[in-house]
């Protein structure tokens, strides 16, 4: 058997983790033809097929599923000696993998990206966007360096740094701006909108409203905190909000935002990364950019007179 290559196990587990050929070329950030001849010459040089493929559907072989169990700990050691040998020279320089949940990336990323870009001249900064479970996931298995969410997550093997807290709003059409907020109780009757299953922000906000007895057909749920407030000020319900989507999905929509009363709904926002990661030090630093960048930029773009006199509570 000829020897394999380095970037043709990457594109194979790019490939086993998207199950297309698209999808897993642009992840790579190669063009779909010189994906595919890489992974003809893989299957090739081990004299067996990795995947069965038809009109529809691409799915690995029974050989295919062993080989990938077999190669994302090759891979996951590669990238471990990449990031030691960084860590020698005590700066962060080459890649850096940022996951991101969406309910934070469209509003903090450009902050983020600007900062790091500033601090660490030439870092080549790559960054997911997904909901928690998959970056917990990918960060475990190596495929992610550090990922931003909402904190607590738990997790022994994982290190967690706090960078903020920030509260709910709730939001509802622009004609019921003068009307008393609901309490938490009275919030449970009405048409609340969320976020699709998968998104913890769905769950934070269940959590505040005790929700989890409402019935299906009493929730819609949108794919994105944009898609939600538009509804809203469609006047098919009320969603609640983090406070630093307001400056950005309230601007054009005909809606109405309040504060509820104390104690507040809330999360706390947070950078996790794999206590053995050897850029481990470094990551504490770049944890203390983010905070500095994503504390400047609430300042900046959140209406004081909506966030209140405290809308964030400290990091510990």
């Amino acid at each position: 058997m000829s020897n394999l290559t380095l970037k043709q196990l990457r594109y194979f587990e790019a490939l086993a983790q998207h199950l297309h050929f698209g999808r897993a070329a642009a992840a790579s950030a190669v063009t779909q033809p010189a994906l595919s001849t890489q992974i003809k010459d893989l299957e090739q040089a081990l004299g067996a097929s990795l995947f069965e493929r038809n009109a529809r559907n691409l799915r690995l072989t029974g050989f295919g599923e062993e080989f990938a169990a077999r190669v994302a700990p090759i891979l996951r050691s590669v990238d471990e000696l990449e990031d030691l040998a960084r860590a020698a020279q005590n700066r962060l320089i080459g890649r850096l993998r940022i996951g991101i949940i969406p309910t934070i990336a469209p509003y903090l990323l450009p902050s983020i990206v600007a900062a790091l870009s500033q601090h660490y001249p030439g870092l080549d900064l790559q960054v997911r966007e997904t909901v928690t479970s998959k970056l917990l996931a990918e960060l475990q298995g190596g495929r992610l360096d550090v990922a931003i969410l909402a904190l607590p997550i738990g997790e022994p093997a994982l290190a967690e740094v706090a960078l903020f807290g920030e509260e709910f709003l709730l939001v509802r059409p622009q004609a019921d701006a003068n009307k008393p907020v609901p309490a938490q109780d009275a919030l449970r009757e009405m048409k609340l909108l969320l976020l699709e299953e998968g998104h913890c922000f769905r769950d934070q906000a269940l959590s505040f409203c005790d929700a989890r007895a409402l019935k299906p057909r009493e929730m819609l749920d949108g794919s994105s905190l944009s898609t939600l407030v538009q509804m809203v000020g469609a006047g098919i319900g009320v969603t609640l909000i983090p406070l630093m989507a307001v400056p950005v999905e309230t601007r054009s929509a005909a809606v109405s935002l309040a504060r509820f009363e104390a104690p507040r709904p809330s999360r706390r926002v947070g950078m996790v990364w794999r206590r053995s990661n050897p850029l481990a030090d470094q990551l504490v630093q770049v944890a203390e950019l983010v905070r500095s960048a994503t504390l400047t930029w609430f300042s900046q773009a959140v209406d004081a007179s909506l966030a209140g006199p405290e809308p964030l509570y400290p990091s510990e």
